[in-house]
């Protein structure tokens, strides 16, 4: 392809950004930034975009409403800076948990977002494990829906001992899907426990379905945010006699009680991909995977004009 491929960043994850530039061995391109006394944004590109195969990689991540915007206004800026194409990568898409309309008088957000995306001017997206798979039809542009599947799976295979006694559980119904398909990968049976969600933050564990005694629990999700529903998970599994816990996530948001909760909990230890930068204190249970990699290996077909979904094949 004869445009110049060309990787920028937002502010919320730079370390993702800059390993993906690396590995696609181009430099990161130079962007700024800028809040003014108003608390308005300000965005301005410090080279030329004409002509340019650009993807802006951006997760919305807390602060979200910031991190939206700033995307937002890089995609137009880059728009009107000439640019030939526009991708949106990104790795952590938020309000994907608000993809349909459960309550009365209620936004379907995720909707609402892909709208955004598209109006600044995104001719297509790059992102990684959605919550709901029903929010990729919500944009009208071409979706790239990547796994972190194979991070974990591997994560899985080289850090747990016994491996060949183990169960993959999901800690929701919602879940088994996932669960089956890791557990297809690696050999292994399956167990979900029916949960109740009383609140954002709080969950009530109603039953354990599958056999977990004497077992490893792998316990696999798509995001831990409050860490509510993995400390409940782990409290069950425990209850049902299961040897060690071990657990892994696409996102690892890590808000609120999460990191408390996690190290108050009997699990072993708790595996994220870095989609989302952790700034909170360290400890010893938390684990980082990285799929710079396999954004760049993304990146790179797209820009080629070949085959994404090969990728998982």
């Amino acid at each position: 392809m004869d445009r110049p491929l060309m990787i920028f960043s937002g502010q919320s994850n730079r370390p993702l950004a800059s390993e993906i530039a690396e590995n696609l061995g181009v430099p990161l391109g130079k962007s700024v930034t800028e809040r003014f006394a108003n608390d308005c944004l300000f965005v301005r590109y410090e080279q030329s975009l004409r002509e340019g195969d650009v993807f802006i990689i951006q997760s919305l991540t807390p602060p979200v409403q910031d991190h939206l915007v700033e995307l937002l206004m890089m995609i137009d800026a880059a728009k009107s800076s000439s640019a030939a194409r526009v991708t949106a990568v990104i790795p952590y898409y938020a309000y994907a948990r608000s993809d349909k309309k459960d309550a009365p008088r209620i936004s379907i957000t995720a909707r609402l977002v892909a709208d955004l995306i598209q109006a600044a001017g995104a001719d297509r997206v790059l992102t990684m494990t959605l919550h709901s798979a029903q929010v990729h039809g919500f944009f009208k542009v071409p979706v790239d829906h990547l796994s972190a599947e194979p991070v974990i799976a591997n994560y899985f295979a080289t850090r747990v001992e016994g491996l060949e006694n183990a169960v993959v559980v999901a800690p929701d119904a919602g879940d088994i899907k996932r669960a089956i398909s890791l557990a297809r990968r690696l050999a292994l049976p399956i167990a979900f426990i029916d949960k109740q969600r009383l609140s954002d933050t709080e969950v009530a564990s109603r039953g354990l379905v599958g056999d977990v005694k004497g077992k490893v629990a792998l316990v696999i999700d798509d995001e831990v945010s409050t860490a509510g529903t993995l400390v409940q998970a782990v409290d069950v599994l425990s209850q049902n006699g299961v040897d060690s816990t071990y657990a892994a996530f696409t996102h690892g948001v890590y808000v609120g009680p999460a990191v408390d909760r996690i190290e108050r909990s009997s699990i072993v230890e708790v595996a994220a991909t870095n989609t989302c930068v952790y700034l909170g204190r360290p400890s010893p249970k938390l684990q980082t995977l990285t799929v710079g990699p396999l954004f760049a290996e993304a990146i790179w077909r797209i820009h080629r004009g070949e085959s994404v979904s090969s990728l998982f094949t």
